[in-house]
């Protein structure tokens, strides 16, 4: 009996909304990100900026939270809301660290790896903006949205050759000579592989979502 009165309530829409908004804060965030890598005198400006977005993202992360705990039914298991909502978060939360980090050791000039690596992030975060719109159709996007997701792993796979390829070069340029220009390139290095890292977690939870509901 309670499972056809819920077939019959209309399933709240607004999760998908939340998780639209929440991308569009990856987008920005991402786009600062591969200024801020540009380097030069507004590198503190574009770090700022990421905070920003942060925050910004934060406050949709708690906006799903609560609604998960108001909503009677809702269009995806609520843990999957939740894990998705949570991975999200986390690829702006490494942007956030990435940004910190720059901003702690006050660093003006970055590697071109480093910058290509920025550009794979916003990549990312575009494709997640494209992705995350698709999830009210998710039957009939279900192509669209797991060609989306192996180009995000696509990605990864290339983030982490860059950082590899970055490490070694800072190794070689730096490790005898100036070690601590090597730990914070390094540092940077690592932060920036993570947070493709957290796409890819991203696109893990959209193609759970697509096995699930296809």
């Amino acid at each position: 009996m309670l499972a056809w009165f819920q077939a019959l309530m209309p399933k709240e829409e607004r999760f998908v909304e939340l998780f639209t908004r929440h991308s569009h804060t990856l987008v920005a965030a991402a786009d600062a990100l591969r200024k801020l890598l540009e380097g030069g005198e507004t590198v503190p400006r574009y770090c700022g900026e990421i905070v920003a977005r942060e925050h910004d993202a934060d406050e949709i992360t708690r906006e799903v939270l609560l609604a998960i705990r108001r909503t009677f039914i809702t269009p995806f298991d609520r843990a999957d809301i939740q894990d998705l909502i949570t991975s999200m978060d986390d690829a702006i939360d490494q942007m956030n660290r990435t940004a910190r980090t720059i901003t702690l050791f006050e660093v003006r000039t970055f590697d071109p790896l480093m910058r290509e690596m920025g550009e794979i992030i916003v990549q990312a975060a575009n494709l997640t903006l494209e992705a995350v719109p698709l999830l009210r159709s998710i039957g009939k996007e279900a192509e669209r949205l797991n060609t989306i997701t192996e180009a995000i792993t696509r990605l990864e796979d290339r983030a982490d050759e860059l950082h590899y390829v970055g490490l070694k070069s800072l190794f070689h340029a730096h490790a005898t000579s100036n070690p601590m220009a090597y730990t914070i390139g390094s540092e940077i290095y690592g932060h920036l592989e993570k947070v493709v890292d957290r796409f890819e977690d991203v696109a893990n939870e959209i193609s759970s979502l697509v096995i699930e509901h296809v």
